[in-house]
């Protein structure tokens, strides 16, 4: 009740959404964390409590302009009491597990009334704020709290207030696909992961079947401690404890894909193709193009050029609407052909960019991004700092 509520009602998302601790209680709207000072001229946090007024699934004016509030008696930074807003003192039962211990009144000077519960809120944090502001500057009431998220409630363990913030749920909607696959999950692999999992894909599939080791951990996303790596994890397993603290539907194969298992793609609304030419890429390509799935297949290629390194990133598209182009942007030949793209060295600012480049075009893909030229294969040279684009639809 209390999310959908929220969800519902612009007042309290906005509230939310600007990074203050709002909470429904026995029928009650709170606001956590209140700065205010105390008789100790002490800033301390407080609640403040109104009445809830619905109208079905939403908020409806507020029927009245007082509040309540937990917390001792706030005061100026003289430490008086505030006589002008403070109406009453007392602790006063409204609700189970809601006890307040003061009451407010400061109706708005040109109406009177607060005509929502976003403008009656901040009114009187504001009011209180701003007294603590002057013994301690830049206190505030906006703590930005991170909010968990129940079982079948969000793919995410806690909300996304970063969507939510920016106004962009109709273009993140677009994202929510039943499943995605990251095929490898080395250096470019975990980096769409990292990104990817940030989005409402419902279910991110991993198909690797190495050992997260010492040099995968200078060339992935995060931090792995030495208690980790002497551990010897899988990649897949490694990287799904990693972010399954964040993102729900994180599901590990222990194994790199090949003819054996590529029918498990079958199922894939989408798949990221971040392994090296050879070692299974021709029947995983085959397969994909005869289960009509679209994909991003990666490359990056960096070579010791005098005394520094160049570099050569690929981002290369395969749709049902465009295949033809694949063969000769991409090697699939299994001894791994030639490919200046695939170069052992890897760095991990080039891992994270390839893979940045690669989910962006996912997400054109997907309409959340604009997709003017519709391209189906990218080249970024870190010489020149050129990204080119080629293979348009």
């Amino acid at each position: 009740m209390s999310k959908r509520l929220i969800d519902l009602s612009l007042d309290l998302k906005k509230l939310r959404d600007e990074g203050f601790d709002i909470e429904i209680r026995s029928g009650h709207l709170l606001m956590k964390d209140v700065p205010y000072v105390n008789p100790r001229r002490e800033v301390k946090r407080g609640i403040l409590v109104s009445e809830l007024t619905l109208s079905g699934d939403t908020t409806t004016t507020p029927k009245n302009h007082v509040v309540d509030f937990i917390g001792e008696l706030p005061c100026d930074v003289s430490g008086a009491g505030l006589s002008k807003v403070v109406i009453g003192s007392g602790d006063r039962v409204l609700g189970e597990n809601l006890t307040v211990n003061h009451q407010f009144s400061s109706k708005p000077v040109v109406t009177g009334v607060y005509p929502n519960y976003y403008d009656k809120m901040t009114a009187y944090a504001n009011i209180l704020t701003s007294h603590a502001e002057v013994l301690e500057p830049g206190v505030k009431a906006q703590t930005f709290p991170a909010i968990p998220t129940a079982e079948g409630e969000s793919i995410f363990e806690y909300l996304d207030t970063a969507t939510s913030r920016a106004g962009i749920g109709a273009m993140n909607s677009r994202l929510e696909l039943g499943k995605v696959a990251i095929v490898g999950v080395g250096g470019t692999g975990a980096y769409v992961l990292d990104l990817v999992s940030k989005t409402p894909v419902k279910e991110i599939h991993l198909f690797d079947g190495d050992l997260f080791l010492n040099h995968n951990a200078f060339r992935a996303p995060g931090a792995a401690s030495l208690e980790e790596l002497k551990a010897r994890p899988k990649k897949v397993a490694y990287l799904k404890e990693r972010y399954s603290k964040m993102h729900r539907g994180i599901i590990a194969h222990d194994r790199k894909v090949d003819a054996t298992n590529v029918a498990e793609l079958r199922e894939m609304d989408f798949v990221f193709l971040c392994i090296d030419p050879g070692g299974g890429k021709k029947v995983i390509v085959e397969s994909l193009e005869e289960f009509r799935i679209r994909f991003v297949d990666v490359g990056m290629g960096v070579e010791v050029a005098a005394d520094a390194l160049s570099a050569l990133l690929r981002v290369t598209t395969s749709t049902p609407e465009k295949r033809d182009h694949f063969r000769k942007r991409v090697s699939i030949s299994e001894d791994g052909g030639l490919d200046e793209y695939a170069a052992n060295i890897q760095i991990a600012d080039l891992n994270a960019l390839n893979a940045a480049l690669a989910v962006v075009k996912w997400k054109k893909l997907c309409a959340f991004y604009v997709d003017l030229e519709r391209e189906h294969h990218s080249t970024y040279s870190v010489d020149t700092n050129v990204l080119t684009s080629d293979e348009s639809l």
